[in-house]
């Protein structure tokens, strides 16, 4: 189904109402008195039970009002938020995702299951509750009612898309006292109507203790197309009608007193003035009468959301666009460079700078705060502290990090496979961190900032750590180690990353299997990262990755090495500088550079490439740096900074290391991407081998 299709909205709407109320039930899982919460949870389920009517998901809706009734009760005090009900309603928002996104799935058979379950505890509950353990201490008292003026009418095209305005008028009656009128002020003559059209508009009148939001999530779905005004009233009880029609702006107040003096009916002598329609006379009458029967305080209305949704398709579309426009740009920058005139060159430079900006926005638009990505573990860390029977929590810090959507897409797989060994192999069950002076609960810390023009995101635990003499036995079994073999720490934890390595004594339904570690390695290369693991100095175990922004487009320097064209991504270069014919015989045999004092390694870029043009006279070392290593890679000529499009490698070349992509160039050939950690681990191999050699 496509995007246009109502259904299809309603399940991209529904899904971030579900993560919703995911996030709320595990909060309240915590604090079962937070009314927030609740209020919360109830709004979420109230709102996916009266859209999923509307757009046809009737199966769904039944089986979530009887969970929206069990926390109604617990809003209303007469039923606890407890950790039973609380788990049974993360089992039943599992249900309710999967008849949403996964309608075909029969779920019978665990929709009756749970609802057998939910009634036992709500009648338990209850019973307690008259005996003298009120569940109303769990929860705070309602807040006071507020009296709310809503009007709105729907897209012309609404009845077609299939809404049924009747259901939402259901939906606001079920909040509260509600008073509805249609005004037909809007319908054409006969001869102009469209069957399918959409002409009624309604003024609804509602008294409820249910905050603004409730009210907005009734419109959830149809609030882009809908004309909607939603305000508090405040006007006194007796509801006067002039002050009624003063307060929705529809006549002033001096007209109002002006025509009280003369006489009354006030209604009708405005309509026979000509100074108000008749509909909205009758609209305001009807609203009197509610004011008469309730009286209820104002609050300040709250600020609607200027925000609009637009499919992940569309950026992946735009920014190819942009991808390409960078190519052309290219090209007329040399274009205008080699034969251009003046007024040329200064098109050219215009349309540069405002293609670079169009650049940067469009990646902006791509970024999103990794809080989203975070927010979905929390439950991960949950079951398997369930199905592990260990206490663990989850810390999060550097939730507005922002990334690229798609590089977040794709690190969803490595991060559950590195929480997932944490809460198995490094943190202990509750007696043994108790018996080694720990907390009975465990910790898995996520962590997200930026570092240049990369993202760090490490995954800590205050668990046992990493068992040396068990890897190193584990690595000498599988053969990728020599036995006795001395490796240091980093090397040897690295080995972790093998496939096929595992150091469980016994598979479980969580690891054992010697898949996963090896799929994270994998996943963040492919996404040109790198992933590090060590042990943390107060105990327990740290993962880093390392994670470009965007993987479209960079800045890079463009390099030459004999005939050929290389781009170097710009956020690692730290500097160049030359490299004399002296320095270059100098440094034959023992490839190391002095640079303030300092050894820096380097390599022959034309040696690694097998270049067979003789050097240029005077070559340029480019250092470039990852973390706390440095390294020069010599060139034959710095051509200049480059806006790269990346592009990606063959199957066949993928196994080239020293490469991570390629790029167009504005003649239409192709530059390499040099991959600079595979290059920076090469050089540091081999360096630390010509100083073995030299006795150093």
């Amino acid at each position: 189904m496509g995007a246009g299709d109502p259904a299809e909205t309603f399940r991209q709407e529904a899904q971030e109402l579900i993560e919703q109320l995911e996030q709320a039930l595990l909060d309240l899982e915590q604090t079962p008195s937070d009314r927030d919460l609740v209020d919360s949870a109830f709004r979420a389920l109230h709102t996916i039970k009266g859209s999923g009517a509307m757009f046809g998901f009737e199966v769904m809706a039944a089986f979530t009002h009887h969970v929206e009734s069990a926390f109604d009760q617990v809003r209303k005090g007469k039923l606890q938020a407890s950790p039973p009900l609380v788990a049974l309603a993360l089992e039943a928002q599992d249900i309710i995702k999967s008849m949403i996104l996964e309608p075909d799935i029969d779920n019978s058979s665990r929709e009756k299951a749970l609802l057998d379950e939910l009634s036992k505890l709500v009648s338990a509950e209850g019973e307690t509750a008259k005996n003298g353990a009120p569940a109303a201490e769990a929860v705070s008292a309602p807040s006071q009612a507020q009296r709310w003026r809503i009007n709105f009418s729907l897209a012309r095209d609404a009845l077609v898309m299939g809404v049924n305005p009747l259901l939402l008028l259901d939906e606001l009656r079920s909040l509260g006292h509600c008073t509805v009128t249609a005004l037909t002020d809007l319908i054409p003559p006969l001869a102009e109507i469209e069957a399918e059209g959409s002409y009624l508009r309604w003024d609804v009148v509602l008294t409820t203790d249910v905050p603004r939001s409730v009210i907005e999530d009734v419109f959830i779905f149809v609030q882009d197309d809908a004309d909607l005004s939603i305000s508090l009233t405040d006007l006194p009880g007796e509801g006067r009608l002039g002050e009624i029609l003063v307060d929705r702006c529809a006549v002033s107040r001096q007209v109002v007193e002006e025509l009280v003096a003369a006489r009354p009916p006030l209604g009708e002598m405005l309509v026979e003035a000509g100074r108000v329609a008749p509909e909205v006379v009758k609209s305001a009458l009807a609203e009197q009468k509610h004011l008469i029967r309730e009286q209820v305080d104002s609050a300040k209305e709250a600020k609607s959301s200027a925000s609009i949704r637009v499919p992940a398709e569309r950026l992946d579309e735009l920014m190819d666009r942009v991808g390409e426009l960078v190519i052309v740009q290219a090209r007329l920058k040399q274009l205008a460079s080699s034969n251009g005139g003046a007024q040329f060159k200064a098109v050219a430079e215009e349309m540069e700078r405002l293609i670079s900006e169009l650049r940067d926005t469009t990646m902006t638009i791509r970024m999103v705060p990794i809080g989203s990505l975070f927010s979905r573990f929390r439950r991960l860390v949950h079951d398997l502290g369930r199905d592990l029977d260990k206490k663990v929590s989850l810390v999060t810090s550097g939730e507005e990090t922002e990334l690229d959507k798609t590089v977040i897409e794709r690190l969803n797989d490595p991060l559950v496979h590195l929480i997932r060994n944490s809460i198995d192999h490094g943190v202990e069950g509750a007696a043994e961190r108790l018996a080694a002076g720990k907390s009975g609960e465990g910790e898995v810390r996520l962590e997200a900032y930026h570092s240049g023009a990369q993202v760090v995101i490490s995954v800590k635990d205050d668990g046992r750590g990493l068992d040396r003499g068990r890897i190193q036995a584990k690595a000498e079994e599988n053969g990728l180690i020599p036995p006795g073999a001395k490796l240091p720490d980093d090397e040897l934890f690295q080995l972790i990353f093998q496939p096929g390595f595992s150091t469980a004594k016994e598979v479980t339904n969580v690891s054992g299997r010697g898949v996963g570690m090896d799929v994270v390695k994998r996943g963040i290369e492919d996404l040109r990262g790198t992933v590090d693991i060590g042990l943390r100095s107060g105990g327990g175990t740290e993962v880093t990755v390392r994670l470009p922004l965007t993987l479209a487009i960079i800045d890079g320097l463009l390099v030459r090495v004999g005939m050929g064209r290389y781009v170097i991504p710009l956020p690692t270069v730290e500097e160049c500088v030359e490299l004399s014919p002296q320095d270059d015989l100098r440094s034959t045999g023992r490839s190391f550079l002095s640079i303030r004092g300092e050894l820096v390694p380097f390599v022959r870029l034309r040696d690694l490439f097998a270049s067979p043009l003789p050097p240029d006279p005077y070559q340029k070392v480019v250092i470039v740096s990852l973390g706390d290593s440095r390294v020069g890679l010599v060139v034959d000529q710095v051509i200049g900074d480059h806006q790269t499009v990346i592009k990606s490698l063959s199957k066949l070349h993928s196994s080239i290391k020293a490469f991570s992509g390629a790029t167009i160039l504005g003649d239409g050939s192709v530059a390499l991407i040099l991959d600079v950690e595979h290059l920076i681990e090469w050089v540091m191999e081999q360096s630390d081998v010509a100083l073995l050699e030299a006795g150093e």
